[in-house]
């Protein structure tokens, strides 16, 4: 799983998930993408299943970019725990995806096979997603200028 091999701290605070992403909203490696339509934590092993369910849809066929990276400690304490004494252990590790986040990408193979394969992967993710080509991009971009 996915994890940073040297964290400056074991814990943070929450944050806010408010706005579009500003950056990573491109498509940039390949030719299709699936793009995050709502903010969420993204857990590591939840990355994982998606990548490992695109790929073996693929057959290892084509290339996938994984373009989000779980960076943010999440701790949490045991049910029934009182109050104070700390914060608690670390959990798990999460991506922080905010709407309009390119979150994985694939190229090298057709259209109907990148299509399935990312519809596989969406199902993997706790999030509403949806899958966009480099061509559908760029026409909603001319569209807003």
């Amino acid at each position: 799983m996915l994890m940073p091999n040297n964290p400056r701290r074991r814990t943070s605070f929450r944050g806010r998930m408010t706005g579009k992403a500003l950056r990573g909203n491109k498509i940039t490696n390949g030719e299709f993408a699936i793009v995050a339509c709502e903010p969420a934590w993204v857990r590591s092993n939840q990355i994982e299943a998606a990548r490992v369910a695109m790929t073996r849809y693929m057959k290892r066929d084509g290339k996938v970019w994984i373009k989000i990276f779980p960076d943010k400690p999440i701790s949490s304490r045991g049910i029934g725990v009182r109050m104070g004494k700390g914060k608690g252990g670390l959990d798990y590790w999460a991506a922080v995806v905010k709407p309009g986040r390119v979150m994985f990408e694939c190229g090298g193979v057709s259209e109907e096979v990148a299509r399935e394969a990312m519809r596989l992967a969406i199902n993997k993710l706790p999030l509403k997603c949806k899958f966009v080509t480099k061509a559908m991009q760029e026409e909603e971009e001319k569209s807003e200028n």
